[in-house]
């Protein structure tokens, strides 16, 4: 006999389902009613559709060069895709990733290199923790540069339209889709979407609350002039000139024994490679060397040595910093520059700078990088100091850097914070209010490498949700709660891989306080983060 008790409880169990039911039902109904209800001036919506978690999303528009055919969604969506003219000749295909669990929270991706790639990684990621995402194609489809032949409009775009006319719609999808306006604010890149970050820092101070700005592509025109000298560098010295692949481990091996101690620890990794003052030409061959595989000739040497300096252009005037110093390095600026010439500063400069395919970027002039800085296509440089009025509305800057990054030298970002300090003629102590930098060692680009570089900036990259480990959701808490982060532990896993464990964690340092190894000597105890101490520089 069923009793009264379990009849109620059943009729309870119906009545939630049939809850649980209406309100899935709505959030459905309304992604799919959601084009009748947008009034946005010159967009086009293509489609809203609804996504469960867990969707293996097939993505057969996404352009080829993009390599992403697909995209596993975190959390259940209203997906909205559409298209925005920006003017008569460009525009910007955008999608917005609405969340069932919306957290009130909304945030707008960034891009990479010279790229039309809308970031879905993120958007997924973002997306799966609350936040009303967007992300955009930064005003063209694929990874080059050919759409801004004679076409300043799309240079525009990718300079910074994109992002800014991303954000401001995207915020009305939201208002629109929820019937609310947002809480806070929020931006996740890197490298160039770091450089899209601080862009909109400078020029666009209301459009975000907090903005996480990794590894960003600063002095930007500058910055593709470095990227292309270390392809003639490598063609120049030629096989005799430039040392083979057997050499380099003796030359990682070196720049571990002449830097690794620097911060007190023998752990394979350099905490801060500005202060390693390393002299390939320790390695030159001695006199009657019967094993030259593993040493080098003076050429050789001299080639290194030009690797790792700054560059300077027309009457001395500074460019761009050095390389950093750090193991594996010579490995990847061979693989990533030594065949052919960067293909970014290829594109940049033939398409955006000098609007001429037939320009012969393999031997780029110091003439030319000027040009470049000058022009600032899309106004891209990006090389402004004064932030306030963004520190002014309360906006919140979280930086960070990867000590062993090929890509974009580690050194800019110091050199931009310390460019703000003397522009805004403030202390890091009143810097801090609003705008820190990390410098996570043994970080290649954005990510990788064998330091502890599990720090969330990506969903791939996520070891914990706590935001002394991850550093969006520690720009959350310092935007809705006013905590600043003073340290990001980062973690290493076994074979990056979280399954295996974990290898260790560190605590990275902000600027300009440095991380210093102060546990026992010998042994292991450099795996300890306690065992770390940020201080300050000297």
């Amino acid at each position: 006999m069923v009793s009264l008790r379990s009849m109620a409880a059943g009729a309870g169990s119906v009545a939630i389902s049939l809850l649980f039911s209406t309100v899935s039902a709505t959030f459905q109904q309304d992604c799919a009613q959601l084009p009748k209800e947008l009034k946005i001036p010159n967009a086009t919506v293509w489609f809203s559709e609804f996504v469960a978690a867990g969707t293996n999303l097939s993505l057969p528009d996404n352009n080829a060069t993009c390599m992403q055919p697909s995209q596993v969604v975190g959390a259940d969506i209203c997906r909205v895709a559409l298209y925005v003219a920006t003017s008569n000749r460009s525009g910007i295909s955008l999608e917005a990733w609405l969340p069932r669990n919306w957290t009130g929270r909304f945030l707008s991706t960034g891009n990479g290199g010279i790229a039309g790639c809308i970031q879905y990684a993120d958007l997924a990621y973002t997306s799966g923790l609350g936040f009303a995402t967007v992300g955009a194609n930064n005003g063209h489809n694929g990874t080059g540069g050919g759409a801004f032949l004679n076409n300043p409009d799309v240079v525009t775009d990718f300079g910074w339209r994109s992002v800014h006319t991303g954000t401001v719609v995207g915020k009305q999808i939201s208002q629109a889709f929820y019937n609310k306006t947002h809480t806070k604010s929020f931006y996740l890149g890197c490298s160039t979407g770091g450089r899209q970050g601080f862009k909109s820092a400078q020029a666009f101070p209301g459009d975000f609350d907090g903005i996480v700005a990794g590894s960003p592509a600063l002095r930007f025109s500058y910055l593709t002039s470095w990227s292309g000298i270390f392809y003639p560098l490598i063609r120049d010295a030629g096989p005799t000139g430039f040392p083979p692949p057997s050499a380099w481990p003796a030359i990682d091996a070196s720049i571990l024994a002449q830097c690794d101690l620097i911060d007190g620890a023998a752990d394979g990794i350099i905490e801060d490679p500005d202060l390693c003052l390393f002299r390939p030409e320790a390695l030159i061959c001695p006199k009657g060397a019967s094993n030259t595989s593993t040493c080098l000739t003076g050429k050789q040497a001299n080639s290194i040595r030009k690797l790792f300096s700054d560059l300077y252009g027309v009457n001395g005037e500074f460019i761009y910093p050095h390389m950093q110093i750090a193991p594996g390095i010579l490995e990847a600026v061979y693989a990533i520059y030594g065949k052919a010439q960067f293909p970014y500063t290829t594109d940049w400069f033939k398409y955006a700078v000098f609007d001429n395919q037939s320009f012969n970027t393999n031997d780029i002039s110091p003439q030319a990088w000027e040009v470049a800085w000058d022009k600032n296509p899309g106004m891209t440089n990006t090389w402004q100091g004064d932030l306030s009025a963004f520190q002014g509305k309360g906006g919140k800057i979280l930086t960070y850097h990867g000590q062993a990054d090929p890509i974009i030298s580690s050194t800019i970002s110091p050199l931009y914070y310390d460019f703000v300090s003397s522009t805004m003629n403030l202390p890091s102590s009143s810097l801090d209010e609003f705008y820190r930098f990390f410098r996570i060692s043994g970080m290649g680009h954005c990510g990788t490498g064998p330091g502890a570089t599990f720090i969330g900036n990506v969903g791939a990259a996520v070891a914990s949700l706590d935001p002394d480990e991850n550093v969006l959701m520690a720009m959350v808490r310092w935007v809705e709660k006013g905590v600043a982060p003073d340290t990001i532990t980062g973690t290493k896993f076994m074979n990056d891989t979280a399954s295996l464990g974990v290898a260790f964690k560190r605590a990275h340092c902000r600027y300009p306080y440095r991380n210093v190894y102060v546990g026992p000597s010998g042994g292991d105890g450099w795996k300890n983060p306690s065992n770390w101490n940020c201080t300050t520089l000297n």
